[in-house]
């Protein structure tokens, strides 16, 4: 059994601040072993990030604030909002706007292995690809 606090993530290597602004506290990674990773991701408001997952599929719970997503295959945005759930079941290109703090329970198949930000495509690398942590 694992048990894992916010409080013992915050400063440490599983916390990860990204350059872009958001902040990402890594709860379950690929050396955890449990097949998937799982994230709390907190936006600031105002907080425009283009992304596309092309080497993962994520899920994503918004249990606070307000934002927006847009796909941008079919231009098609959707306000997120608390008990909001979206799924990147097609690796799709999106841009996530937080309108007001968003903070997101993301969870990523293939697991993440702890470090990553996202690339010129705003995409993660592969596991086996980014092995530093």
């Amino acid at each position: 059994m694992k048990i894992v606090r916010i409080e013992d993530l915050t400063g440490g290597e599983r916390e990860v601040i990204s350059p872009a602004g958001w902040t990402s506290f890594r709860f379950l990674l690929k050396s955890d072993n449990m097949g998937f990773s799982m994230h709390e991701t907190v936006f600031p408001p105002g907080l425009e990030v283009q992304m596309w997952y092309k080497n993962h599929l994520e899920a994503v719970y918004c249990y606070q604030g307000t934002g927006e997503i847009t796909d941008l295959e079919t231009d098609e945005k959707h306000d997120i909002k608390p008990g909001t759930l979206y799924a990147l079941d097609k690796h799709d290109r999106h841009i996530l706007k937080a309108h007001t703090e968003l903070r997101l329970v993301c969870t990523f198949n293939p697991p993440v292995t702890g470090r990553e930000i996202h690339d010129k495509d705003g995409a993660y690398a592969l596991p086996e690809q980014n092995e530093e942590s």
